[in-house]
């Protein structure tokens, strides 16, 4: 039987036509507001895999803008209620269902102070969606599956366009025009996973690693592994996984390395030869002939930018994530003690 999760993963070619098609242009209305606006940096709320979405932010609007970004502690304001200035602030709020208290909150503040407000969600009608100045709709329809998936792509998506449209460059609009056919293609690639999920039902801890603009890949996979499965992983910086956790890497450890081509690309191709020698389990999704071999097991993308290759990458970690719960006979949509919308304060 089809499931939801199923379904939506194999959607999001067209979600995120949808998604572009519809939304450039009232983009390009944001883009020009927050250039009139000429905020001195860039401030991001969310939390859970919109946190992932938020990271993704922090890369590629530094690469492609020059804006530091930083991500919010929304605790400050809710909990603590002593709420960073964020005058001369852009805050953007990013959140699948918009309904994130903390998240609201910080956008709530922002404008008290000034800000330029900003909120990334999937419900127009939603509390962000009303709070901010500003709002970006992901228009991928309803989302049925605990785990996030075509949300999350949207949100990357809705990243990029954003800072295309900021950028003032048709070189990489044009890039991102292309992204759902890249989508499409790596669902191609990734019908191989489910022949070989089975060899790791038995897993019980795993490490997933990336750089640079799949920092945020990495966290996400490691997030959806966890969701759907319950078995213990940490997403790491491959800068920060040599600081002390490979240590922890001993033989048939499976490890997760997100290695698309890129300008990280030296980094992880000299990561895979020390893991290698630890003879750690290897699952890497790359698109270069040099890095795949390398692997237990790879999850192929298609070539693309770098900068967008988040988007792509994450796809064959989501089915991955997906068939273990098949092959462990768990609920997939519904993981036990998960709800689709969580409520923080």
């Amino acid at each position: 039987m089809t499931t939801h999760l199923a379904r939506e993963i194999s959607e999001q070619p067209e979600r995120l036509t949808a998604f572009l098609s519809s939304q450039r242009e009232a983009v390009a209305q944001i883009a020009a507001a927050i250039r009139e606006y000429n905020p001195a940096s860039v401030m991001i709320a969310a939390r859970g895999t919109s946190d992932n979405a938020a990271r993704y932010a922090q890369y590629i609007m530094g690469a492609h803008l020059r804006m530091p970004v930083g991500l919010s502690a929304p605790s400050l304001h809710t909990i603590y209620g002593t709420p960073p200035k964020l005058t001369n602030h852009l805050v953007i709020g990013i959140s699948q269902s918009g309904q994130a208290r903390d998240v609201n909150a910080v956008l709530a503040d922002a404008n008290r102070d000034g800000a330029l407000t900003v909120a990334i969600t999937n419900y127009p009608d939603s509390p962000m969606a009303k709070t901010a100045q500003h709002h970006i709709w992901l228009n991928v329809g309803q989302e049925v599956s605990i785990a996030a998936t075509k949300t999350y792509t949207a949100q990357l998506a809705a990243v990029a366009l954003l800072t295309a449209s900021l950028a003032d460059d048709p070189a990489l609009a044009n890039a991102l025009s292309g992204v759902p056919d890249i989508v499409r293609q790596t669902l191609t690639y990734s019908e191989s996973i489910e022949g070989w999920a089975p060899r790791y039902r038995y897993m019980t801890q795993f490490a997933s690693i990336g750089r640079g603009f799949n920092y945020a890949t990495a966290f996400e996979i490691g997030l959806k592994v966890k969701e759907l499965t319950s078995v213990i992983g940490e997403g790491y910086s491959e800068a920060d996984f040599r600081h002390g956790p490979i240590a922890t890497i001993s033989s048939g450890f499976p490890v997760i390395l997100v290695a698309p081509a890129g300008k990280v690309s030296p980094q992880l191709k000299d990561l895979i030869v020390k893991l290698q020698e630890k003879r750690a389990e290897l699952l890497i999704v790359g698109n270069e002939g040099d890095v795949l071999s390398q692997a237990t097991n790879a999850l192929r993308i298609p070539t693309v930018d770098e900068w967008l290759s988040p988007i792509a990458a994450v796809v064959p970690g989501q089915l991955f994530a997906m068939h273990q719960a098949m092959v462990r006979g768990l609920p997939v949509d519904k993981p036990e003690g998960l709800q689709k919308v969580t409520i923080t304060e």
